[in-house]
């Protein structure tokens, strides 16, 4: 029987195929207004703004390419049955051949309804525009979760954790809760490993590892794959 991995991404891992961070120093949250760009009040108050700002953000998604963390969690399955829970908007874990991410913030390459929230549509480009309607009459918005909004698939995610045989925490700050405490359901009995290029308080009982996550993730998943 297969052991089970889970493997938690954040920002740092999109980051590395080319995707500006909304967090770090230099990232998007420094060029727009939070308060403007991402939330339910901003997207009633000026929805052409909001839609501009997720169709150059689609676009960068369109342009990216996975890059050689994605692809090494992606070869996991090879040997382990891996289910990646990933804070982050783009399809790059799919592209790079993971089969099961569940995005708890929401997927940037979709559109729902701004009436109800369980019509969901794959984008076939990359833009929203205002005008683009539901078959409700409502305005289609990016499907992603805004401040005041709750997390996605938040008990599913905690369910793989608690059932984890090994854990692996990347390119995550920690600081966007509740997400963040997904970490601590990981059972005593797991292996827990946290990778992050900074310095920063660890999860209790996790393994750190210092390095991007291009560094430091294909030579870990090759170990895995070798035991």
């Amino acid at each position: 029987m297969k052991q089970n991995i889970v493997v938690f991404t954040g920002a740092g891992v999109s980051a590395e195929s080319g995707l500006k961070t909304f967090r770090d120093m230099g990232g998007l949250w420094h060029e727009y207004r939070l308060q403007d760009v991402a939330s339910p009040q901003a997207f009633e108050r000026d929805p052409a703004t909001v839609l501009r700002f997720y169709n150059e953000r689609r676009k960068a998604v369109l342009a990216a390419r996975p890059n050689a963390a994605h692809e090494a969690i992606a070869r996991l399955e090879d040997k382990y049955s891996v289910v990646v829970i990933t804070q982050n908007i783009d399809d790059l874990h799919e592209r790079a051949g993971s089969t099961h991410v569940i995005h708890v913030h929401g997927e940037i390459l979709k559109a729902r309804s701004s009436a109800d929230q369980s019509r969901i549509y794959t984008l076939k480009g990359p833009l929203i525009e205002i005008g683009d309607l539901c078959e409700l009459g409502s305005q289609l918005r990016p499907d992603v979760v805004w401040f005041g909004e709750g997390v996605l698939h938040l008990e599913q995610a905690a369910q793989h954790f608690s059932n984890a045989d090994k854990v692996l925490a990347i390119g995550t700050s920690l600081t966007v809760f509740p997400a963040a405490g997904l970490v601590d359901y990981a059972p005593p009995t797991a292996e827990r490993v946290f990778v992050s290029p900074e310095l920063q308080e660890v999860p209790r009982y996790y393994r750190f590892l210092q390095g991007t996550a291009v560094e430091t993730v294909p030579p870990l998943v090759a170990r895995w794959l070798s035991h």
